[in-house]
């Protein structure tokens, strides 16, 4: 269940819109199926008219106009494209003329996937009181209860069934509700809520380990200028690539720089020479202000100091970073010229494959149940998938598919990341190789050999993902690795198995074969081979079996209009 909290300052604004048409006149039947006991007693789950809802929502907001309650929050500036305006460090900057709002409203949706149908209004009604309970909103906080009501407007356009709450920050006795932390708290209760009533849990929110979200402008700018991904996600793969390519904090500016991103580093307050974070942005056109995007809006496992856990840590280093990053900001050249400007011959893909099996080896070693290490492996195996894909795909193909899939089981707070040692294996050669190698990287077996074993590696990430439970994870890295990737044009062709067939029924020793032929050969064998964290190899916990879906009615509402019963 997806919970989503904004504020307002006009009750009678946000009942008329929830009564009304919608964006896209997605809006039927709108009725209430849950308030407080005097807004039911009166108009029950009637279908609202617009004097209905200027009603209700007057009913609401009475307690605040009777005692003059004030309900404020920050009023931070907004660009002409409806995004925050950051400072120099990231924070959103405040209205200086107006550094305040009225947010006497408290608006929260609560919406299901489109996968698991729609519920009866009774039962949105119990989820509804139950929530609300929960958020102290009711008499049950041992406080005055304030007034809201639950509105059910038929699905989204994408499907969902949902239903908005509209609820008064202003209690009966003119006090305010506690909003603290809020959206924690939303969160929390949504999951217990999820498995009280038998909905589809969000793993993620329990584990920390759910991706950034975007905001509506973005995918509207990327819609207006016809770009296939978001900034956002272009970014973290950049990014992510660049991070698994480097050996070191300055190589990671100058890759950033060389992919034609705009970097800016944050530095420690007052200092100029302590780097403690930084932004990157996709390069503008001419007379285009820069968006930019700080490392830990990109990714939880993109922030600076995660990254740097990765390199090399001396004074030396440190300070040949300050020097990248003051280039930077002042967009100077760059001041030395490091292994990331050498183009690499094509060959040393086998050295790239060789290194990814030596991974593979490396994962045989992590527990199954060890959460942090298997978070850093997607994390290292996604940014060679990613430095692949910025190198061979114009826009996003397969690779970066899989690099994402990957990035997303990378993720974990801080406080739960593995902090590898140094020297432990990274994959970071095999992904400088794919970045580095002049030309475009050749449809030949060694990049299917390559191709191959990084597959492998995912199988053995999802593996790691079923074995503590998180079987949505495990399909969708399993369904990359079955479509997308076996699809892609450096996949193994069925030519290709059938040269080796033949071959092998000629010759009774594989050392008549050519170099092409050897290799066919390990990359059918590696076809049939196990993936490196098979279970058979190590003793494990057992792996409970997948649980059908409990079977779910979806009745409707027994009425002559609107929400019939029928099934959608």
């Amino acid at each position: 269940m997806i919970v989503k909290i904004t504020s307002g300052e006009k009750m009678t604004g946000l009942l008329s819109y929830l009564q009304g048409p919608g964006r896209s006149n997605e809006h039927t039947d709108p009725h209430l199926v849950a308030g407080d006991p005097a807004i039911m007693a009166w108009h029950d789950d009637n279908e609202l008219s617009h004097q209905d809802a200027i009603a209700i929502a007057r009913q609401i907001d009475e307690p605040r106009q009777v005692f003059g309650t004030e309900v404020r929050e920050p009023n931070y500036l907004r660009n002409d494209k409806g995004e925050d305006v950051r400072d120099s460090h990231g924070k959103k900057v405040r209205d200086p003329i107006d550094p305040w709002r009225d947010a006497n409203v408290w608006h929260c949706s609560l919406s299901l996937h489109v996968d698991e149908g729609e519920l009866t209004d009774e039962k949105w009604g119990v989820i509804a009181q139950e929530f609300m309970d929960g958020m102290g909103f009711t008499e049950t906080s041992g406080r005055s209860p304030a007034r809201w009501a639950a509105v059910r407007h038929g699905v989204s356009t994408k499907g969902n069934d949902h239903i908005h709450i509209a609820a008064s920050v202003v209690r009966e006795d003119g006090t305010k509700v506690d909003l603290w932390r809020s959206k924690k708290r939303a969160s929390e209760l949504a999951g217990e809520l999820e498995r009280k009533h038998g909905l589809a849990v969000i793993a993620s929110r329990e584990t920390g380990s759910g991706e950034r979200g975007y905001h509506r402008a973005e995918k509207h700018r990327a819609e207006r200028e016809g770009a296939p991904e978001l900034d956002r996600e272009l970014l973290a793969r950049r990014v992510r690539a660049c991070a698994t390519a480097s050996k070191s904090e300055a190589e990671f500016v100058r890759r950033l720089r060389g992919q034609g991103l705009v970097a800016r580093p944050r530095f420690a307050s007052g200092r100029s020479d302590v780097v403690v974070g930084y932004k990157v942005a996709v390069r503008p056109a001419a007379g285009h202000t820069p968006v930019f995007y700080g490392g830990g809006h990109l990714a939880k496992d993109l922030t600076l100091p995660r990254l740097r856990s990765e390199w090399e840590d001396s004074p030396q280093a440190s300070a040949a970073a300050v020097d990248e990053w003051n280039a930077a900001r002042r967009d100077l050249p760059t001041v030395r010229v490091g292994r990331e400007s050498q183009e690499l011959d094509p060959k040393l893909l086998d050295r790239a494959t060789a290194d990814i099996g030596k991974w593979n080896a490396y994962l045989r070693s992590i527990p199954l149940e060890d959460r942090g290490q298997w978070a850093r492996a997607a994390g290292r195996t996604a940014g060679v998938f990613a430095a692949w894909s910025a190198k061979v795909e114009p826009t996003p193909g397969p690779l970066a598919a899989a690099a994402r899939q990957l990035a997303r089981s990378a993720q974990l707070p801080a406080h739960r990341a593995y902090r590898a040692p140094k020297g432990t294996m990274s994959a970071g050669g095999a992904a400088l190789i794919v970045m580095q190698t002049s030309g475009h990287l050749p449809k030949c077996v060694s990049a299917m050999l390559l191709l191959r074993q990084l597959m492998k590696a995912m199988e053995a990430i999802a593996d790691a993902h079923r074995a503590s439970g998180e079987l949505h994870r495990a399909l969708d890295i399993e369904y990359s690795v079955r479509t997308e990737l076996t699809q892609s044009r450096w996949s193994v062709p069925d030519s290709a198995r059938g040269e080796v067939r033949m071959t092998m029924q000629d010759d009774t020793s594989t050392s008549t074969l050519t170099p092409e032929q050897e290799k066919l050969r390990r990359l059918v064998a590696l076809d049939s081979a196990a993936p490196p964290s098979e279970a058979v190899r190590r003793p494990v916990l057992p792996i409970p079996a997948p649980l059908d879906p409990s079977p779910r009615t979806h009745a409707g509402r027994d009425r002559t209009r609107g929400n019939d019963g029928n099934e959608r």
